[in-house]
């Protein structure tokens, strides 16, 4: 199946399969975790159900809160987030207008309800760095549309839409109207940074140590005969040579400038900045290595450095304003949901949620969103253009399906001790579509088993949904 983007083989069945989807999709990131083979046969989470049965979808359906625009749609939410200091938000496709809506307006509720400082998303640092700058007034960009300038790479229309636009405007005039030391930030946990951090790096030492620059200028030197494409990169290490120790030498050189942390803000805003860039580089350089090693580690080493990510990013800001950081993370479901309650999650595969409930426990609130049918904008392969196309409506034994027995059009289902979360205990399928969308094959790509009860603490429902709109 596709998680958020690359393909997964969680839920093939046969070889012949997993050859069928490899040949569809051209790129290396693309096809990682295609040389390992989890079949579903021999799983304790079972076949999930063919149909919904009636009593389930009566469960459902007496514990769902509708949402109808109105300013309480998400007070069960509220209610269920309390004191916790972590909520994340998660998406069934990248490409959903409604996914990103209604998120802004929990993120909106959570900031001004509940004193949220932070939005981080499945976003690399320096990209989101330059949009953190414009919504706290400190940068050069003049709207919010400039902003989200730098995010160029595929696939663009994932954080350069009209819905992260309207955000972006929400966060710049809340910071505005309220002291700087309750300014709300926005920063990227992703991996994939690796030549744009690199720069950063070098840019930031350039103006602070030009003795430390020159370190690790050779250091870098490692990585730029691949330059023109990470990928490349990647597929040279399978000789066995990599620029693993020079990265992590980099990264040390930052980490010992920040031992101690500056007594200026604006010295230690910028050191931590240049600090996550190195640990990008790292980051990048990890994942883009073992992506060619076959099986899930690079999915695990992704979703361990971004969790890795938040956890810094509170460290920070907590030093930052005197007051316990509160984080909002948006990322896709699969990334949000404990991925111990899936097949790929007995097999190994862990997850930034399942990692964030270990860590933290109720104070990590996991919210899952899902759609029966609609549009969404996706690609059919990695790097072509992204279009609107068609969702096709969701299997029979779905999750998805379940939800829009019950009628209601939009809602709102706390899980975490409700009557619904033994109900959907059950196995059933869940459906995950990333910035690759092919209905042609929908079961083998986009359909994995779950138990989505146990798997989220909340899940909102949108019976009909419509592709976002891209920025130009």
């Amino acid at each position: 199946m596709q998680r958020d983007g690359v393909p997964s083989i969680a839920a093939i069945q046969t070889p012949a399969t997993m050859q069928s989807l490899e040949s569809r999709v051209r790129s290396p990131l693309a096809v990682i975790g295609l040389a390992l083979l989890i079949a579903c046969r021999g799983s304790s989470i079972d076949a999930p159900a063919s149909t919904a049965p009636s009593a389930s979808v009566e469960v459902v359906r007496q514990a769902a809160h509708p949402i109808t625009g109105a300013a309480s749609d998400y007070d069960p939410l509220l209610a269920l987030v309390g004191d916790a200091r972590f909520v994340l938000l998660g998406e069934q496709t990248h490409g959903t207008h409604e996914f990103y809506r209604e998120r802004a307006r929990i993120t909106q509720r959570l900031i001004t309800e509940k004193g949220f400082t932070a939005v981080a998303i499945e976003g690399d640092w320096p990209d989101a760095y330059r949009v953190n700058a414009y919504v706290r007034g400190l940068g050069s960009d003049a709207t919010p549309e400039q902003a989200l300038g730098s995010f160029t790479r595929f696939p663009q229309w994932m954080w350069r839409n009209e819905d992260v636009r309207d955000l972006v405007r929400w966060l710049r005039q809340h910071n505005d109207a309220n002291p700087t030391e309750r300014d709300v930030g926005f920063y990227g946990l992703d991996v994939y940074s690796l030549y744009p951090s690199i720069d950063e790096v070098l840019r930031y030492l350039g103006t602070t140590d030009a003795a430390a620059a020159a370190r690790v200028r050779a250091l870098y030197a490692c990585f730029e005969p691949h330059r023109r494409d990470p990928q490349v990169y990647g597929a040279s290490t399978r000789g066995g040579s990599s620029c693993e120790r020079q990265a992590r030498d980099a990264l040390a050189e930052l980490e010992t400038r920040a031992a101690t942390r500056p007594a200026d803000p604006a010295q230690a805003e910028a050191l931590f900045s240049a600090l996550r860039n190195a640990h990008a580089v790292a980051n990048a350089e990890a994942y883009f290595r073992t992506s060619y090693a076959g099986g899930m580690s690079s999915w695990n080493v992704r979703d361990q450095r971004m969790a890795e990510g938040v956890a810094a990013l509170e460290t920070h800001l907590t030093a930052a304003n005197g007051r316990p950081a509160k984080i909002v993370v948006w990322s896709h479901n699969t990334h949000t949901g404990d991925a111990r309650l899936t097949e790929s999650g007995e097999a190994g595969e862990l997850n930034i949620g399942q990692l964030m409930r270990e860590r933290h426990g109720n104070g990590a609130v996991l919210v899952g969103f899902f759609t029966y049918t609609g549009t969404v904008f996706a690609a059919s392969e990695w790097d072509e253009p992204g279009r609107v196309k068609n969702v096709r409506r969701a299997l029979p034994e779905s999750y998805s399906a379940l939800f829009h027995a019950t009628g209601i059009p939009n809602f709102v289902l706390p899980l975490r001790g409700g009557p619904a979360t033994e109900e959907l205990s059950q196995p059933r399928l869940e459906r995950a579509i990333g910035v690759i969308y092919l209905p042609e094959t929908e079961r083998q790509s986009h359909y994995f088993t779950s138990q989505l009860g146990p798997r989220f603490d909340a899940a909102t429902f949108f019976d009909v949904t419509r592709a976002v709109t891209p920025l130009p």
